[in-house]
């Protein structure tokens, strides 16, 4: 359960990275409607990164939510607002997608 806390952390850590970008793109209302989405997003991301830390080590916990965060935010970089997507690009995404996956089989 609390891996699933920690996925949903970082899922919530990259929608917070998303708003973020809308709000960049908005103006008036319609960025504070994107900054408060922010904010609430942003709380939701490090309340369950705190649950997941009830069972999981601290380190290993802050970096799989910090890599989630990071190849996600890429990914809707990419998906989303339109930012390149070359070779060296997807090597590094994918290296940092192993280490995340390698932190999960070696946490006790």
């Amino acid at each position: 359960m609390h891996w699933l806390f920690l996925v949903l952390a970082g899922l919530a850590e990259v929608l917070f990275a998303f708003c973020l970008g809308k709000a960049k793109l908005a103006a008036g209302s319609e960025a504070i409607s994107w900054y408060a989405a922010f904010a609430g997003s942003a709380a939701l991301s490090f309340y369950l990164l705190n649950l997941s830390l009830a069972q999981l080590p601290l380190g290993t916990a802050y970096a799989v939510w910090t890599g989630i965060g990071a190849v996600g935010t890429a990914l809707v970089g990419v998906l989303v607002f339109g930012a390149p997507l070359s070779g060296p690009r997807l090597f590094f995404l994918s290296t940092l997608i192993g280490s995340v996956i390698g932190l999960k089989f070696v946490a006790h």
